[in-house]
């Protein structure tokens, strides 16, 4: 059985949907086989970041709906271990039927060895809907005082929740600010009141791959893509450094 793994932040901004798509690449390159929902129905954009904005893709409403099967799932041009669902568009998040996405999300769970759920901003239906089916989560935060109270907020409403394995990314650190980041990063920590897995430096590439429609780690191997394929080996178990 595969893990599910919901990436979560309290405020938008923050660079959650790109964080999921760079270390779900990463995890994908090195042989996982990954599946990445996006959960932000109606505002859907994780197809950008994974370089998947030109392809015709199944939405998870498709499968939940039994007009589709997870095996008609075409896999990623570049990553041939690496599956998408988009989310619908003419639906709200609480048009969706929990039971139906969760019978989903266990299918998937049998057929992959990561599920990724893309939960939209907040913590409102769509961040519980994935919040609850996950074994693990990510929240995506930054330094922003705003973005740390909210990710202190979001991790509040996880733990009432029932959810314990809760991480956090700290996002967009701007590097030459690396000789105050110790300082910083304990008091993202203390604010949010959780454990960190990654620190991920402020990055243009980031947007640039977008623009190019091209996968973050296609595009450099520096950055916000290193610090991505350090987080994927922290999922799985790999003690590596965290660092920018």
């Amino acid at each position: 059985m595969g893990e599910v793994i919901a990436v979560l932040s309290g405020k938008g901004g923050t660079g959650k949907t790109s964080m999921t798509a760079a270390i779900a690449t990463a995890l994908a390159q090195e042989g996982c086989r990954v599946l990445c929902v996006d959960c932000d129905v109606g505002l859907r954009n994780l197809d950008i970041p994974l370089g998947l904005s030109d392809e015709s893709c199944l939405s998870f409403l498709d499968i939940c709906q039994g007009g589709y099967r997870l095996g008609s799932l075409n896999p990623h041009p570049l990553y041939p271990s690496l599956y998408f669902l988009t989310a619908p568009v003419n639906h709200c998040a609480e048009d969706i039927d929990a039971d139906a996405f969760g019978e989903m999300v266990l299918s998937a769970r049998r057929e992959f060895d990561y599920v990724f759920l893309d939960a939209p901003a907040g913590v409102d239906a769509g961040f519980r809907l994935a919040a609850s089916k996950a074994d693990r989560i990510l929240l995506v935060t930054h330094s922003d005082p705003g973005a740390v109270r909210d990710a202190g907020r979001a991790g509040q409403v996880l733990e009432l929740m029932g959810k314990t394995n809760i991480r956090l990314i700290v996002n967009r650190v701007i590097p030459r600010l690396v000789s105050h980041m110790d300082l910083t990063i304990d008091d993202v920590m203390d604010e949010a009141g959780l454990p960190l897995i990654g620190i991920v430096p402020e990055d243009p590439d980031v947007t640039l791959a977008a623009a190019f429609g091209k996968p973050l780690l296609e595009h450099t191997r520096r950055g916000a893509a290193a610090a991505a394929r350090r987080i994927a080996k922290r999922i799985q178990g790999m003690p590596v450094k965290i660092e920018l």
